[in-house]
């Protein structure tokens, strides 16, 4: 039944704030542990009832300035999880395309691998779930809308531990979501999470209960103020960083396109050197080919001047025997 009385529904328009906003994000799932719960449940692919604690590690003030305690520059406003006393996991919003995501990742993962203190067998480690959800495509060669990366054997697929698991959730590719992830609702927390209109989120809140109760956080958390200027605070950052990374490319973009500069000259000039290489083996073939005229011109000659020298000696031998005949004719006195 759709309800009416909740305040949301007076709301209209742009949201203030998405929750790809990483405070934003963060204030969410810190402030509604349901929500939390739920979304945990949806990523992992658990029943309600499996999931008996969830315990923030790494809670903040709301609306706290970050640059009180941190550098908000490079404070990572991710949630970090105990579940069940069992299993760690961190979940992160991330806008910004830096390009190291899987080495970023996996340094949190591992990060939260190493927790055993002094003496502890390593059996006991905890397992480690580090989840992504990205506002850009990790692989644009193969996009992918819910990822799950394990250790394991290349040639036969043997997984290595089940207790080292990477995830991503490429916001921008819903639309690819398989039969399994809308079973667990993961596209529903996608939408949810990019949506920008109070339109959409009451629309997701219609379809699903938690969705409700996220929306109705949401709400709440648009009417701190000291919340909304921390999210101003992180959208700005986020400007500032595409920025940087606009130039950064440009400035990569720039060198690139000197050394292509750079290497088309020396390519052209390698060319000039090939033509200029070719015509002179051309100039020495032509030489070749008039030596070889004069060679078989001077054999012409050779073999007429041995022809010459053959006839003018068959002359003589006939005139001497011509004389020879005539002396013979001549009578004796």
């Amino acid at each position: 039944m759709k309800r009416t009385d909740q305040p949301y529904m007076q709301a209209t328009g742009v949201l203030p704030h998405s929750l790809v906003n990483d405070y934003m994000f963060k204030a969410l799932l810190q402030k509604n542990q349901v929500v939390l719960k739920h979304l945990i449940c949806s990523m992992l692919h658990l029943r309600p009832e499996e999931v008996v604690s969830v315990d923030l590690r790494n809670p903040i003030v709301l609306g706290k300035s970050l640059a009180e305690d941190f550098d908000s520059k490079t404070f990572v406003l991710d949630v970090n999880v105990l579940l069940n006393n069992q299993v760690l996991i961190n979940l992160e919003m991330q806008v910004v395309n830096y390009k190291n995501w899987p080495e970023r990742s996996l340094t949190y993962l591992c990060r939260n691998f190493d927790q055993l203190s002094r003496g502890e067998d390593y059996i006991h480690v905890k397992p480690v779930v580090h989840i992504g959800f990205l506002d850009f495509t990790l692989f644009k060669e193969s996009p992918e809308f819910y990822a799950t990366y394990k250790m394991m054997n290349e040639k036969n697929h043997q997984v290595y531990t089940d207790k080292f698991i990477l995830s991503v959730v490429d916001l921008n590719h819903i639309e690819l979501a398989t039969r399994e992830d809308r079973e667990w609702k993961i596209d529903y927390w996608a939408s949810l999470f990019k949506a920008t209109t109070w339109e959409e989120l009451k629309m997701l809140a219609e379809q699903n209960s938690i969705l409700e109760g996220a929306v109705e956080t949401i709400y709440e958390l648009t009417a701190d103020e000291t919340v909304q200027e921390q999210c101003k605070a992180r959208e700005k950052h986020v400007r500032e960083m595409r920025t940087v990374l606009t130039e950064k490319e440009m400035a990569v973009q720039e060198k690139e396109m000197a050394v292509q500069e750079k290497e088309m000259a020396v390519q052209e000039k390698e060319m000039a050197v090939q033509e200029k290489e070719m015509a002179i083996q051309e100039k020495e073939m032509a030489m070749q080919e008039k030596d070889k005229a004069v060679q078989e011109k001077e054999k012409i000659l050779q073999e007429s001047e041995q022809e010459i020298a053959q006839l003018r000696q068959k002359i003589e031998q006939l005139t001497q025997e011509n004389r020879q005949l005539q002396e013979q004719r001549v009578p004796k006195q």
